[in-house]
């Protein structure tokens, strides 16, 4: 919007040209939802309270985490109003990935926004059931990844509609072009290709897992918001070069045009979420609850698809799959131990890891500092596959 406003200006005045540059955008994008966080936090918080929209806290939860029951939840929504807004602001509105991140993010918090109500409204601390809830995810996740498997070897939407008229005549049989291939890090020429099905297959599971994967780690007070800050800013760079002619053949990855662009998007995701962080720092004053995290970890697994980059997202949003393959192996082993020897057993004190950690005796803000540095050391690792190769 502001964009389209300084390049009509920049025709008189050749200082506007300046926000043509992304990186500068960004930035804005990163102030403007920092901003609209901050100013509108405290006056949330305070309407939640007044309507009573508390967290209702398991009771199966660890004890320590009862004291917090009523505290104002559903606060992910400050975020994608922030997100929203820096995106609209200062973003490309003719880029295709914007739109489709945005549309997926907000479709991810709209689900999220309806198992928040019921758990608030209905005083049930599993809101949605489990089958509505995955089912609506599939169904974005599905028509996500079905517009993604020809939009990113595409240069434009027309291009893309062109495309997947080629697959359907030729029988569903032709391949993709090699920049929607698997790409694995840390080696130079290893690409594995997926073929239409497999990008789709790959994509979904990436977009809907890493919502889940978020949604699980969101159980202690600023846990899963730091880390999507930092893989979020960690994709805005793969966004940068891979968007960048120049930069993406130096370093030896897919040229995806349009996905530089993506770049303020991530901004926006690190502005709304260290402002949200502000609020939900221990103890915290609000939750973001479903409507924040899924949304939140959607919007990071459609950027890394559209960037090519799921392996690395797996080795920089580390502590979310320890987090989720904690549940996993939890829930199957009780299971397990239950039908065999008619009493479940568990692996962990208690699932999700963090929880583990802290009916074992760590404190919440220790848990979660300590998470955040590994979260760090990760990214850094997954950044690093820039270059080692």
């Amino acid at each position: 919007m502001l964009l389209e406003l300084a390049q009509w200006l920049a025709r008189d005045f050749r200082a506007f040209s300046v926000f043509n540059y992304i990186t500068l955008r960004a930035v804005m994008a990163t102030l403007t939802a920092l901003a609209i966080g901050l100013v509108f936090g405290p006056l949330l918080i305070r309407k939640l309270t007044v309507l009573k929209v508390g967290q209702a806290v398991r009771e199966d939860g660890p004890q320590t985490h009862l004291i917090k029951s009523g505290t104002p939840t559903m606060g992910g929504a400050l975020i994608l109003i922030a997100i929203g807004a820096a995106t609209l602001l200062w973003s490309d509105l003719s880029n295709r990935f914007v739109w489709a991140v945005l549309v997926v993010t907000l479709g991810f918090g709209w689900i999220g926004w309806v198992d928040d109500y019921r758990k608030v409204v209905h005083k049930n601390p599993k809101g949605m059931p489990a089958a509505e809830k995955y089912g609506w995810q599939s169904l974005i996740g599905i028509v996500a990844a079905v517009y993604l498997a020809f939009a990113v070897p595409a240069q434009s939407n027309a291009e893309a509609i062109d495309l997947f008229f080629k697959w359907v005549a030729s029988g569903l049989a032709i391949d993709l072009p090699p920049k929607a291939d698997l790409i694995v890090p840390f080696f130079k020429n290893i690409a594995y290709p997926l073929g239409v099905f497999g990008f789709i297959a790959l994509s979904y599971f990436v977009i809907v897992g890493t919502s889940n994967a978020v949604n699980l780690t969101d159980g202690a007070d600023g846990l899963a918001i730091m880390p999507s800050v930092l893989v979020g800013s960690a994709l805005g760079v793969f966004a940068y070069v891979t968007g960048n002619s120049v930069f993406s053949k130096y370093l030896l990855i897919p040229y995806i045009p349009g996905a530089g662009e993506l770049v303020v998007f991530c901004g926006a995701i690190a502005g709304a979420g260290l402002a949200f962080l502000w609020f939900n720092a221990y103890p915290a004053q609000v939750f973001m609850g479903d409507v924040g995290a899924l949304a939140l970890g959607g919007a990071l697994g459609t950027i890394a698809v559209i960037v090519r980059q799921e392996i690395v997202l797996f080795i920089m949003g580390g502590v979310f799959v320890a987090e989720t393959v904690s549940v996993m192996l939890q829930v199957g082993y009780f299971k397990y131990t239950k039908r065999r020897y008619g009493q479940g057993r568990r692996i962990f004190r208690m699932a999700p890891l963090h929880h583990h950690f802290e009916v074992g005796g760590v404190k919440e803000s220790q848990v979660v500092v300590r998470f955040w540095i590994v979260t760090m050391m990760l990214v850094l690792f997954g950044l690093s596959t820039l270059k080692l190769r």
